[in-house]
């Protein structure tokens, strides 16, 4: 499940520790190497269990280049805190400059390496390769991950150095900033960890705490993942991200000078020493501090963190938090647990069905949009589930109706002019404050539209660099990330835009997607997406010459840990809740189908379509 959380259901699997060897663990840089020929690919064929620490070993006495390059890259990918083994391979002065946390490049089968020159290199001392292969990710110096293609071209160049006993020892003095590796040893090496911060252009639900938003960042599974997200976390959140979201720690806010470490006590508590910026804060802050500590740290204990204390820079408790109480303070994914899974049954009704995996049947909404007066393709029910948004099946008719007996629907609120039904509104969705988005998909106008709380003169949203038209529309439950489907020509995409409010000169709010991103690259056509979790989505798509499929991925576009959903085929839509404790649930040519976790795809009903969690 990636750095997705589950909220009292499943939790993200952590691995055990134990310790490797050289002779027992392949990819310790001890082998021999022959003294001529190209090298091949560094990614190994016998790959080490996830559960075991690998570390390198230093290169030996008189290795040859073709050895010395062959190790430097395997030490990359072990687990060696401060590659200190990884500098022993470079001179004096390359590791005075080599800067390894600059970034992180993830090739598809690992960095290939052949020799630049020929000829006598031995004599001339000058030794050159170039590391080539298909880039598939890029990690940044904020651990932020972003999906990359392309080619990956750099060099490495060797040169003899005297060493303190008097020899020369071939080293490389030249080379590229960062690190690079396999997509396997990345998998192997790394983990998703989603950080929390606050949203800051929402007006939160209705209870009014404030809303977590998750940051997705990868650390470094087996170097002490607590402290380094701890660090990551202080330092505020990843540049895509920043502008929505803020943080209740101080700016310049730090661990404790001389504090290497932190680990959890006997009673499973986490004490957090802070420097002097976080000295004044109030109460109120520092329980915020500690709600963003829990929400972090969570899923990186086999067994998460039950309390977390916050300390002044002299060592006197600043507040304690205890897990059990962080959601007092602050809204962490949905406010409340869906009651029902909706749907459009073959009445062309809005039905309802108890989410906990009742076999009851289906049932109309109370209300107007239950009754069957308004035949109905589409619905978005709100968050609270008090008041639901159907599309008329048309295509042409947005009405918003209480979820309550007797409730009356009256006129459209928005309408289309679209002359296809194919070309009419997409399916509704509700953010966190009670808003309505929907997409015209008129081929004259296309447009993104919102509604405040449902009703009123809609909104234009802007959508500046979007190439294409929106054919799906779901806004996240921290109200600061929308997912989009867009078809431009014959390809659908599926995207992440950040959601930025202000109020225009004339006082009218302002709304704009901005930095939209691909988050399904592999995919050429996407069909369905919902939101499955804090940070991850539920796709259903096909990638090229390859058979409809659904897949989890998460929404800075890299792959969380786990399985995929089982297969299902024929998939025209799908629903999932934030909350990960329900079930999946699918317009399917079975009809409607829902999938329990750890369970086979079961049929809800054999006629019905568009079905939604509230959102």
């Amino acid at each position: 499940m990636g750095a997705d959380r589950d909220r009292g259901g499943r939790r993200r699997p952590v691995r055990l520790m134990t310790y490797g060897v050289c002779g027992a663990v392949l990819l310790t840089g001890c082998a021999s190497m022959p003294d001529g020929g190209d090298l091949r690919g560094v990614e190994a064929s016998q790959q080490p269990d996830p559960q075991v620490r690998v570390f390198a070993m230093p290169p030996r006495e008189n290795a040859q280049p073709e050895e010395i390059v062959q190790g430097f890259l395997e030490a990359l990918t072990s687990d060696d805190p401060g590659f200190e083994t990884a500098r022993k391979y470079l001179t004096g002065e390359a590791s005075k400059e080599w800067r390894p946390n600059q970034s992180t490049t993830v090739l598809a089968d690992g960095p290939n390496t052949a020799a630049e020159h020929s000829g006598s290199r031995e004599a001339t001392g000058d030794y050159a390769y170039s590391l080539t292969g298909t880039r598939v990710a890029k990690v940044d110096s904020q651990f932020a991950y972003e999906p990359a293609s392309g080619t990956y071209n750099e060099f490495v160049h060797l040169s003899k150095q005297k060493e303190k006993d008097g020899s020369k020892q071939w080293r490389i003095d030249e080379l590229p900033q960062g690190l690079v590796m396999g997509k396997s040893d990345f998998q192997r090496n790394y983990v998703s960890v989603n950080k929390y911060y606050f949203a800051s252009n929402t007006s939160g639900g209705a209870d009014k705490r404030l809303g977590a938003v998750a940051d997705p960042v990868y650390v470094r599974e087996q170097v002490d993942p607590v402290t380094q997200m701890v660090r990551s976390l202080l330092k505020g959140p990843t540049s895509w991200l920043k502008p929505v979201v803020r943080s209740s720690f101080p700016t310049g806010t730090a661990l404790k000078k001389g504090v290497k470490s932190l680990t959890l006590d006997d009673q499973n508590r986490l004490t957090v020493p802070l420097n002097d910026k976080a000295d004044r804060i109030g109460q109120s802050v520092c329980t915020e501090m500690a709600a963003q500590l829990l929400f972090t740290l969570q899923d990186l204990t086999p067994t998460g963190i039950d309390e977390v204390e916050v300390q002044r820079s002299d060592g006197t408790q600043s507040c304690v938090l205890g897990a059990n109480n962080a959601e007092v303070y602050v809204a962490h994914g949905p406010a409340k647990r869906a009651e029902y899974e909706y749907f459009i049954d073959g009445e062309k009704r809005l039905v309802r069905i108890a989410s906990a995996g009742s076999e009851q049947e289906p049932e109309p909404v109370p209300g107007a949009l239950g009754d069957g007066d308004k035949a109905l393709r589409a619905a978005a029910v709100s968050r609270d589930e008090d008041t639901a948004a159907g599309v008329s099946l048309d295509g042409r008719s947005l009405y918003v109706g209480s979820l309550a007996s007797g409730g009356s629907l009256g006129e459209p609120v928005l309408r289309s002019k679209a002359k296809s039904e194919d070309d009419g509104l997409t399916t509704p969705s509700w953010d966190t404050s009670g808003n309505l988005w929907v997409a015209d998909r008129d081929p004259k106008s296309s447009k993104l539209l919102l509604l405040a709380k449902g009703a009123g003169e809609p909104v234009v949203v802007t959508t500046p660099g979007l190439e294409g038209r929106i054919e799906a529309v779901r806004v996240a439950a921290d109200g600061v990330r929308i997912a989009l489907i867009v078809r431009n020509n014959d390809r659908t995409t599926l995207l992440m835009g950040r959601i930025e409010r202000q109020n225009g000169s004339d006082g009218k709010p302002s709304v704009s997607i901005h930095e939209l991103r691909s988050v399904a690259p592999r995919l050429e056509e996407v069909t369905a997406m919902s939101w499955a979790g804090d940070s991850r989505l539920v796709v259903v798509g096909r990638e090229a010459r390859v058979v409809q499929q659904i897949q989890y991925v998460q929404v800075d576009g890299s792959t969380p840990v786990g399985p995929a959903p089982a297969a299902l085929t024929g998939v025209k839509e799908i629903a999932a809740s934030e909350d990960e404790r329900l079930p999946l649930v699918a317009h399917s040519e079975d009809g409607i189908v829902r999938l329990s976790s750890g369970s086979q795809w079961q049929t809800v009903v054999k006629k019905g379509m568009a079905p939604v969690y509230p959102g």
